[in-house]
């Protein structure tokens, strides 16, 4: 089972797709990390992922623990600038799919919990990596902004590589906007961890589940 699990952190796209997932979120908006700017879930939809990201990005840059690789600074970030923005139990729930239902309330707050922290270590590992070449572009939003579910795009150029596109998913709550999956090179990331899920379910139940989160967690 450890062995399985230990898949989200070693397979070669996973790493990858983390990697691209946290600068997307983070938004490494090269030469803009300036004063914090007002984030308003309510605005428009790309408008208030940029505001997020630039926020992520400016207290990124001018930490020096962070720059650093800290990995209780990184995490603290990731936890303030991040996180308000991202629907994590809709995310959860999606990935687990059918068995989100069959979870009792405990079990489904666990495993909340549980990917929750999942991710935020993952993406502290890929924040190690920001640099001031990395830029995110965000496309002209033409979806409708009236709709409670939509899709803002953006291409993010890297040191080493080809531009990425990128996906990211918003739902509208009460509070505003809240993201909840993203799609890097044409694979969405609750997709990507359904598929895992539900084979971990399958095999060892909920609570497996959860358990092997959390060791992957621990180490």
């Amino acid at each position: 089972m450890s062995a399985f699990f230990s898949s989200l952190n070693t397979y070669p796209l996973m790493r990858r797709l983390a990697a691209v997932s946290v600068f997307a979120v983070a938004g490494l908006f090269a030469g803009q990390a300036g004063a914090s700017v007002a984030v308003n879930p309510k605005a428009a939809p790309n408008e208030f992922v940029q505001a997020a990201a630039d926020n992520a990005l400016a207290a990124i840059k001018n930490d020096e623990k962070a720059k650093a690789g800290d990995t209780k600074r990184i995490n603290q970030l990731v936890d303030e600038y991040i996180l308000p923005y991202v629907n994590f139990q809709k995310t959860t729930r999606l990935a687990a799919g059918r068995y989100w239902r069959q979870a009792t309330p405990d079990q489904q707050t666990r495993l909340v919990d549980a990917f929750k922290n999942t991710l935020i270590r993952t993406y502290s590992g890929a924040l190690k990596r920001v640099d001031d070449v990395s830029a995110i572009k965000m496309e002209p939003f033409r979806g409708d902004p009236n709709a409670d579910d939509v899709v803002v795009r953006s291409t993010l150029s890297q040191r080493n590589g080809p531009a990425v596109a990128i996906d990211y998913r918003l739902e509208q709550t009460p509070q505003g906007w809240k993201i909840y999956d993203l799609n890097v090179e044409n694979i969405w990331l609750i997709q990507n961890y359904r598929n895992q899920f539900a084979q971990q379910i399958s095999q060892n139940g909920v609570d497996g589940l959860i358990d092997a989160l959390n060791r992957s967690n621990s180490q």
